[in-house]
């Protein structure tokens, strides 16, 4: 059972040992071994009572401060007498701490009020503090906004002034034109003489204008100057000791594997397409788990992650689900702490269904439509070569330009066009980009709705740390829109229509799963939910515009679920 009374490792009662898995658990893809379940039960039974720490886990509305979900992950060890258990960690901080009773504590303690970090950290607070006073101060903002209001009047002055010379250009022009039919050629020449004269009097007047406010607007300037420049200094002084202190703190992580070797955060890092580690690496629980089972001698034998607490804005997290390692941060340094251990095979290396055929549902000589089964990809992938693209080559030889027109999710079954020439593919595709052509898809979802119908807006964005994933992002996400509407509710699921307005990716999955948006996943969303036989999503209609005839096509494929 899980304890605080100082201890790491935490005894589980497992009486038949045979059922312990062979290979140790692939973190990137899997399913929580029921000995990890088991474990993970515990911890979470505890943080439901627990009274040792406070913390805001966003689950009771009567708690304050930042609400901060949180990952935890249980690794299943043995000791060195051959004793079976459990050691627990938690991602981060908990409750701004790095030692809690019971969880293995962090790589390195940032925390530390004596250690190097604590101290960088203080000394880069106190220039933060020197620039908030400076970009605050009350005569900085008095040059910035006299500064301000000196070019306005200028451009004010110069434009009225503008003005002006052409009012006057034109009273000469019509003096010229009016005197010329009354003067002899000697007033005549005297006038053009004076009108001359005005006109370089003019011309002087405005670059006397010009001087005059920018020697006012340069004098105000270098004063504004002289703040910036210490404001600059500060900045710059910030940001050498900023990446002086990250260097430093990153050579303090050191990840041991089961070989005994240790790398740093700079050398796992280096090679990879960074080119560095990202913030916060090394603080999640899975490298937490590795260092201090090959710091105690433990034998590493299965490990699971689980969320606890309300779902970021950004993220699809459900309270006590089990999720992966995060790809981004994780994957570099498990890949040296996982070194000599047996580890389960990738299973994303894998097809995961073979097709002997692909249902052709329509073709003439221009286009044909595909029935794609789930599990099968649209294009090939890094490792696997199989897919709706590879085939269509196969089956059409000649085809000139690009195929495919649209894609599906691998995991997504359904109806997919594809383009025999060039022409084609442009005119269907300008149907794409033009919202003319429309689909609809049907899918189970985990759960009741509390509307029939409605539409989601949430815009996505990939999640760089944990590819492919897509993270709900207002910044930087590029505009999603889908209409829904439920078909029926039963056994605690719900069939329901999708009507993607755009197409982006996994659009369907973290609408239908974000708290924000339905907040009920897709029945077999191994991404957002939980994983079942096939994801319930399939492209059910389309309706398009033929490009060669122009009548406009319905076709539908019913689901096999």
């Amino acid at each position: 059972m899980f304890k605080t009374d100082g201890s790491y490792f935490h005894n589980l009662e497992i009486e038949d040992r045979s059922e312990l898995p062979n290979l140790f658990t692939f973190p990137f893809y899997y399913e929580p071994h029921k000995f990890c379940v088991l474990a993970a039960r515990e911890i979470q039974n505890y943080l439901e009572f627990q009274e040792n720490f406070e913390h805001n886990f966003g689950l009771n509305d009567s708690q304050n401060g930042l609400v901060i979900g949180k990952m935890f992950g249980v690794m299943i060890v043995e000791d060195s007498a051959k004793n079976l258990g459990y050691i627990a960690a938690f991602s981060g901080k908990l409750a701004e701490q790095n030692f809690i009773r019971g969880f293995v504590p962090p790589i390195y303690d940032t925390l530390n009020p004596s250690g190097f970090y604590k101290r960088g950290e203080a000394q880069l607070n106190q220039i933060n503090a020197q620039l908030e006073d400076l970009e605050n101060a009350s005569q900085y903002l008095k040059l910035k906004i006299d500064l301000e209001e000196l070019k306005n009047q200028f451009d004010k002055e110069l434009k009225d002034f503008k003005t002006l010379i052409k009012s006057e250009k034109a009273k000469r022009k019509a003096q010229r034109e009016v005197r010329k039919l009354k003067l002899n050629d000697i007033a005549y020449k005297s006038l053009l003489e004076d009108l001359k004269k005005q006109s370089i009097y003019y011309h002087f007047r405005l670059k006397d204008l010009k001087t005059q406010w920018q020697l006012k607007i340069e004098t105000k300037t270098q004063e504004l100057d002289k703040f910036q420049q210490q404001i600059d200094r500060l900045k710059d002084k910030r940001k050498v000791k900023s990446a002086k202190l990250q260097k430093e703190i990153h050579q303090q992580y050191h990840f041991l594997n089961s070989k005994g070797e240790q790398r740093d955060l700079i050398s796992i890092f280096e090679h990879t397409q960074l080119g560095q580690p990202p913030a916060g690496s090394g603080e999640c629980a899975a490298p937490k788990l590795f260092q201090f089972a090959y710091q105690n001698n433990y034998k590493p034998i299965a490990m699971a992650e689980f969320w606890w607490g309300a779902s970021p804005k950004s993220e699809v997290r459900r309270h006590k689900e089990f999720y992966p390692s995060c790809r981004g941060k994780c994957e570099p340094i498990l890949g040296h702490m996982m070194k000599g251990l047996s580890i389960e095979p990738n299973p994303m290396e894998k097809p995961i269904k073979t097709v002997d055929k692909l249902e052709i549902i329509y073709e003439d000589e221009f286009l044909l439509l595909i029935n794609k089964p789930h599990e099968f990809l649209s294009v090939p992938g890094k490792t696997i070569l199989d897919s709706v693209e590879t085939r269509m080559k196969a089956y059409l030889p000649n085809a000139k330009g690009p195929l495919l027109v649209h894609r599906l999710d691998m995991s997504t079954s359904g109806l997919l066009l594809v383009a025999k020439n060039e022409k084609t593919h442009k005119n269907l595709q300008k149907q794409f980009i033009e919202r003319t052509v429309k689909k609809r898809y049907v899918a189970l979802l985990d759960g009741y709705l509390k509307n029939d119908k409605g539409s989601i807006d949430l815009p996505l964005r990939v999640d760089l740390n944990n590819r492919p994933r897509q993270l709900v992002c207002q910044s930087h996400g590029k505009p999603a829109h889908t209409n829904y509407k439920v078909i029926a509710s039963h056994n605690n699921c719900t069939r329901i229509y999708f009507y993607p307005v755009t197409g982006r990716t996994h659009q369907l999955r973290v609408h239908a799963a974000h708290h924000r948006g339905l907040n009920t996943p897709i029945i077999g969303d191994d991404l957002y939910g939980k994983r079942a036989n096939r994801l319930y999503l399939h492209a059910e209609q389309i309706s398009f515009e033929h490009p060669v005839t122009k009548k406009r096509l319905t076709f539908n494929s019913e689901p096999d679920f």
